[in-house]
């Protein structure tokens, strides 16, 4: 069910109704409503045992109408929205207990709220609020520096720079790298912006495991070749070695070929089997290895086996192996429907596999909305197929067929589906591959796809035509994720997103 009928039926299973979404503008925002309710920067006099009928009647309007936001139910895309609804008994709305719940008057004054916690709900009522939080916000501002610094000395342990003045100082340009270096015994969040090879080097072979993964573990890593490999070899965990090594090859490194030996003869080489950059000097190993899921990992270097190596694959005597085989041989030669109908699950041939002629048809034609879907996104698909996917009857499909690689951008154009701006975007994968070739990007960025241009946006580097014309693009989440990820990103732009980016990590 979507987000947002599920949290319809649960107000009105609270014997609300709903009345309409609401965007915050000049509101008091449910992100800061949450805040409060949770105690992190909660007024004085909130805190309360139980909300009772009166609160409730001080919150609601004339005609019984207030706003709510529900833990877990989140609304609105990059700025959460409250829900209107209305309330027309006398008594308590069922709102209370599990997942929780901010409710606001429509004035602003009156905020209630209950939150599960670890000693039971943390419930809150407040009005005046405004007044309230301007009184804290003076209150705060009073602070003498004699009694800042006996709030710290009251902190157990030793004597300690505040973390925040830590963290501010890491971001500072003008800290020299020694300062930086010293700061990692006491704050490492500094490292996910970092950039500079001294500290990185410091970084990667500090003590603390945690410090020594943070900016390996970061949006987009700065880490050379061999400060990754330093990474994945200090790590004490096999499979975590081979974590790193992944993410490593991911971003682009090239790590030495004892690296690949230390992974391949410890206790997680089935995992490092599938690694995508593995030297080919160790495939024939792997595919004759006792290891059956060693074998299987090989087969996804198809086309870097020898013939007589891939016979025998074909010929395995384990089902799992012999079906990582016949997949990865018909990703080029046209699977027969005996050999489809014969497979365990044929999700991946679905999605991966070149599939006969009158095979192919009649799934794009007959098949269900879970395979046509799968075959939608099939780049070996031909064009008969995405021709007739492209006019499928639901709209999951042709989303699908409308984010293929191989369409030009006028066939994408002519695609009928609907794209909601305010779901979570991942980048397109053949997008990013092409990030690095500017006419590509040039293209793609006059794509009519939200998620295509999204996708370019998440460039590090783009011709200033091409940056020019998606700081100004009409979705926002393409002007955020430029904002985020290109380096050529105008300062203007950057001063726009940072006006309304409210930094969720859960939309877009």
């Amino acid at each position: 069910m979507p987000r947002r009928e599920k949290l319809q039926e649960l107000l009105t299973h609270a014997g609300l109704t709903v009345i309409e979404e609401v965007d915050p503008g000049r509101l008091f925002p449910p992100e800061a409503a949450w805040r409060i309710a949770r105690g992190i920067a909660a007024p004085e006099g909130g805190a309360r045992e139980a909300l009772d009928a009166v609160w409730w009647r001080r919150l609601r309007g004339g005609d019984g109408a207030f706003l709510v936001a529900v833990h877990g139910h989140r609304i609105g895309g990059n700025d959460s929205w409250w829900t209107r609804v209305r309330h027309a008994g006398g008594g308590v709305p069922g709102l209370s207990g599990d997942p929780g719940f901010v409710a606001l008057s429509l004035d602003g004054q009156v905020l209630l709220a209950a939150v599960p916690g670890a000693d039971g709900p943390r419930v809150t009522a407040l009005d005046r609020l405004p007044e309230r939080l301007e009184e804290a916000a003076e209150a705060a501002g009073r602070e003498t520096e004699a009694e800042r610094a006996e709030t710290w000395a009251a902190v157990p342990g030793p004597h300690a720079w505040p973390l925040h003045w830590a963290e501010g100082i890491g971001s500072n340009p003008a800290a020299p790298d020694e300062l930086l270096i010293s700061l990692l015994d006491v704050a490492d969040g500094f490292l996910h912006g970092c950039d500079r090879p001294a500290v990185l080097d410091a970084a990667v072979t500090h003590p603390d495991p945690r410090v020594r993964s943070r900016p390996a573990d970061t949006f987009r890593p700065k880490l050379t070749s061999d400060q990754w490999a330093r990474v994945v070899r200090a790590d004490p965990s096999p499979s975590r070695r081979v974590l790193w090594a992944e993410h490593a090859c991911r971003w682009g490194a090239e790590l030495p070929e004892d690296v690949y030996d230390d992974l391949l003869a410890g206790p997680s080489r089935a995992e490092a089997a599938e690694l995508p950059e593995l030297p080919a000097r160790h495939l024939p190993d792997l595919a004759l290895d006792t290891d059956a899921r060693v074998r299987a990992a090989a087969c996804a270097r198809w086309r870097d086996l020898a013939a007589p190596l891939r016979e025998r694959l074909l010929a395995d005597t384990d089902d799992v192996v012999r079906t990582a085989a016949l997949l990865a041989h018909h990703t080029a030669v046209p699977m027969p429907r005996e050999v489809f109908a014969a497979l365990p699950e044929p999700r991946r041939a679905l999605e991966q596999c070149c599939l006969e002629p009158e095979l192919e048809a009649e799934l794009v034609r007959d098949g269900d909305v879970e395979e046509r879907r799968a075959l939608a996104a099939n780049p070996a698909l031909g064009a008969p197929g995405v021709a007739v996917l492209a006019q499928d009857p639901r709209d999951e499909v042709r989303s699908a067929v409308a984010r293929r690689p191989d369409l030009t951008e006028e066939q994408r154009a002519a695609v009928r589906h609907d794209f909601d701006p305010t779901s979570m975007s991942h980048t397109l994968a053949w997008v990013e591959d092409l990030h690095g070739d500017a006419d590509a990007m040039r293209r793609l960025a006059a794509s009519s796809h939200p998620l295509v241009r999204r996708s370019v946006a998440r460039a590090r580097h783009l011709p200033p035509d091409v940056v020019a014309r998606l700081a100004r693009d009409e979705d926002r989440v393409v002007r955020l994720f430029l904002a985020e990820s290109c380096e050529d990103a105008p300062g203007d732009l950057l001063l726009e997103v940072w006006r309304w980016w409210d930094g969720s990590f859960s939309h877009p």
